[in-house]
């Protein structure tokens, strides 16, 4: 068993669980009834939603066509052998792993990376070993949506960790005191952060992964935005997770890497307990991936130079907002990742800024509020602050940050 039994004690006051129906509905329903009784003032330019709009590479239609009778075949739900051994190749080449992973059992497909992450917190609490009180699932506030739902989904207490400037807009480790430790079934981690673009150091990792082994737990680390980078490449949970694994779960998908979200082609890849023990849970509860898609995934995995093309993009994009925005709103380039996350307190906070940047503008970006949870304490990591996704050409990116700066000073 992956899990150790635990005692039950309170959450630290830093961790504090929030109300579960604060994420009943996404952020982006949210936001489309905060603006819809306003007309844009301007021609809408929606900086909201993170979906690349860099050109698809040229080579996916082709190489979906020369598979399009797989088609009629339905697909394994592990993935076929041509994606998993391209998911182990591209990890060797990309991340200083401690060996190659094996993909045969250390990989499987995911119909993106979303329906993966929710799963994975089912079938983490079905497989842990009993915890001595009410299991705990740990989630980054802000955070992906993802990571709320299948921890509500789970039955497990949610604990959010504040991921605030103080603690390096990351959860703070030295927070979570042993008791919530102990009992706790599964973290979840991203880096390169959304919404912040925070990258996690090596040694964090490596103590994350220490105290996952200690007290039995399962990591999630999204590494979705590990291919979008301004500096050094972010480390991974499986360069720190040793030889076996053991206890690392790496979430990535080609959405972000490769300008392919329609693709809906993500993998798992990690600790083989856990990945068969996922398989089985999949094959009853997950959708398989088609196998002319998993072809153009291989595919993309194979081929950087597109990714480098579109790493230059988001580089050029971030000069734009370093020359444009400055040093308004707390404004630092990213080390990851393609948001802003402007502080907007000196202009009415997350909400007020939003309607404003729309009803005077046409801007769309998502309050910050929206994309993190209000703990019980009243406290909320995102209220001040809004995220704008940097995801179009350069023209209406310079278009979108005059536009921001002219409404909000």
């Amino acid at each position: 068993m992956f899990m150790n039994a635990a005692e039950r004690e309170q959450p630290p006051s830093s961790a504090r669980t929030a109300d579960p129906r604060a994420q009943n509905r996404s952020a982006f329903a949210r936001l489309n009834d905060l603006l819809a009784p306003a007309a844009p003032g301007k021609p809408p330019i929606n900086c909201a939603v993170g979906e690349p709009q860099h050109p698809v590479p040229a080579f996916a239609g082709p190489v979906f066509a020369q598979h399009i009778a797989d088609l009629g075949k339905y697909p394994a739900n592990k993935g076929t052998a041509l994606f998993r051994n391209a998911v182990t190749g591209w990890l060797s080449r990309r991340f200083d792993l401690p060996r190659p992973l094996d993909p045969d059992s250390e990989v499987l497909v995911l119909n993106g990376t979303r329906e993966g992450l929710f799963l994975a917190a089912l079938a983490a609490t079905r497989y842990a070993a009993p915890r001595a009180g009410k299991p705990a699932i740990l989630v980054p506030n802000p955070c992906y949506g993802a990571y709320s739902a299948g921890a509500s989904a789970s039955q497990c207490e949610t604990v959010y960790l504040p991921a605030t400037a103080a603690s390096g807009f990351l959860p703070d480790l030295d927070a979570l005191d042993e008791a919530l430790l102990a009992r706790t079934v599964a973290v979840y981690i991203a880096s390169p952060a959304n919404p912040q673009g925070s990258v996690a150091s090596r040694d964090y990792l490596a103590r994350l992964v220490a105290m996952a082994r200690k007290h039995g737990f399962m990591i999630f680390s999204d590494e979705c935005y590990s291919e979008i980078y301004f500096g050094e490449k972010p480390a991974g949970i499986l360069d720190v997770a040793g030889p076996d694994y053991a206890n690392a779960i790496a979430f990535n998908s080609l959405s972000k890497r490769s300008n392919l979200p329609g693709l809906r082609v993500g993998f798992v890849a990690g600790d083989r307990d856990f990945l068969a023990r996922f398989l089985e849970y999949r094959n009853n509860a997950a959708p398989q991936v088609p196998m002319p898609a998993q072809a153009v995934a291989a595919a993309a995995l194979d081929d950087e130079m597109h990714v480098i093309e579109n790493r230059t993009l988001y580089t050029q994009k971030f000069d734009l907002a370093d020359q444009i925005i400055g040093d308004r709103y707390g404004y630092r380039r990213p080390a990851g990742g393609f948001f802003l996350w402007l502080d907007v307190s000196a202009q009415g906070g997350s909400v007020e800024a939003t309607t404003r940047l729309w009803r005077e503008a046409g801007l769309r970006v998502l309050p910050g509020e929206y994309a993190s949870v209000t703990q019980s304490d009243g406290s909320n990591p995102g209220r001040h602050f809004i995220r704008v996704a940097m995801v179009h050409d350069n023209a209406t990116t310079a278009e979108a940050l005059h536009r921001l700066v002219g409404v909000l000073g």
